[in-house]
């Protein structure tokens, strides 16, 4: 890829670039695409910003350098595990080198891998490569499990290849819970479930769609319509937060940008807000699958499935959290609490559901945070869930957090 820059010289011009790029990571990370700044990386790297246009001649090249990198890192990683003999293998193998990254990460060995969302809030010019890229870096992924010739068995190889990268993404939102000494028994514990699944032998997959009075869920701005809220929803999901403008908001509900402004006084009070009902929904989920009854694997089944039913076939979707990287640090470690909230109520259910012998005796802290990370990303196959009838495609991902990532006949 062309990043406007003169090509790199000397050993001297190499390391200088790599630092800009690492720096460049971390603010991606922190803040996204459209977040990150010239002025911020020179103050990171003890530069200039005219210094860092001879490196890169606009920030969008620098961003897309930045996420080609983490996208030969990842492509590094997936080749290396994909040489293991079994679907098993090639599984544990990845996700032990992803732990290993963080590690080094955490202790400041190796720079970070920028997420890749991101791509979405480039501009197409240097977008559309890097998501045929990363398209064939996930069929790459796919390929990891056997699928057969079946159309069974291909969805169950996309819908496992999904779950699969992206909890490994989903890693450094949760990971800083635990020391660096604890990595491999987290580790572990998330292969097993990654291979057995939650559901203990014998619990069948067959959950109830619940019904949720999403009227009880008020908003915190007084007098903002729902339609504010669904709308920036699926334009951040889509975009990413900077590429989902006030003024694309606003046209996609046909009002105008004084309108918007008459509810709101920034986009950020908006995404907040977007967060809240999110997790509102997630909550009201939960509560309605207690007081369903039955045994509490089937009420984490039933919870799953109706999540999924949003993420795919609804018109409302719950917001991505890739957005926290565009919050304030003191609102996005408000969003991350909720999140956490709603991973310790499911991991509640785990719990009763392992004392009755109806969920598998997983670690229920690790296992949540693997199902918050497949229902949240869930949104990006509602394409591929569209192709399927709706209990199918449920199933399919659904299955992958019931009876683990490899196929069971």
């Amino acid at each position: 890829m062309d990043d406007g820059a003169v090509p790199a010289r000397t050993s001297r011009f190499h390391q200088k670039r790599e630092l800009i790029l690492d720096a460049a990571t971390e603010l991606i990370n922190r803040h996204g695409v459209r977040g990150m700044t010239f002025v911020d990386v020179a103050e990171t790297v003890g530069l200039n910003t005219t210094s860092i246009t001879y490196y890169f001649k606009r920030r969008e090249h620098l961003a897309a350098a930045v996420l080609e990198r983490s996208l030969e890192r990842t492509e590094a990683m997936i080749r290396e595990a994909s040489a293991q003999p079994t679907p098993r293998a090639r599984v544990r193998a990845l996700l032990s080198a992803n732990f290993d990254l963080q590690a080094r990460v955490r202790e400041g060995g190796s720079s970070a891998v920028a997420i890749l969302s991101d791509i979405r809030a480039l501009s197409p010019d240097l977008r559309d490569s890097l998501s045929h890229r990363y398209v064939e870096v996930f069929r790459s992924l796919r390929g990891f499990f056997d699928s057969g010739d079946d159309a069974s068995g291909r969805a169950h190889a996309m819908a496992a290849a999904h779950v699969l990268v992206q909890n490994i993404f989903w890693l450094p939102a949760w990971l800083g819970q635990y020391s660096v000494g604890d990595f491999p028994r987290v580790e572990a514990r998330l292969m097993e479930v990654f291979e057995h699944g939650i559901a203990a032998d014998g619990a069948c997959w067959s959950p109830e769609f619940l019904e949720i009075d999403e009227d009880t869920l008020r908003t915190g701005i007084e007098g903002m319509p729902d339609n504010f809220m669904r709308a920036a929803t699926f334009l951040i999901n889509e975009r990413g937060y900077r590429g989902a403008s006030v003024e694309q908001i606003a046209a996609e509900i046909n009002v105008t940008k004084g309108s918007f402004y008459h509810h709101l006084d920034a986009k950020d009070d908006l995404v907040l807000e977007c967060f809240r009902r999110s997790y509102g929904r997630v909550s009201l989920v939960q509560r309605a699958a207690a007081n369903a009854g039955g045994d509490h694997w089937q009420q984490l089944a039933s919870s799953i499935a109706t999540l999924l039913d949003v993420q795919f076939f609804s018109d409302f979707p719950l917001l991505r959290t890739t957005a926290l990287q565009a919050l304030p640090n003191e609102l996005r470690d408000d969003v991350l609490e909720r999140s956490n909230r709603m991973a310790r109520r499911f991991a509640g259910m785990m719990i009763d559901g392992i004392s009755e012998g109806t969920v598998r005796a997983v670690d229920p802290l690790i296992a949540s945070q693997a199902v918050m990370g497949a229902i949240n990303s869930a949104y990006d196959l509602r394409k591929w869930a569209s192709g399927l009838e709706r209990d199918a495609a449920i199933a399919h991902y659904g299955g992958t957090l019931a009876r683990g990532l490899f196929r069971q006949e």
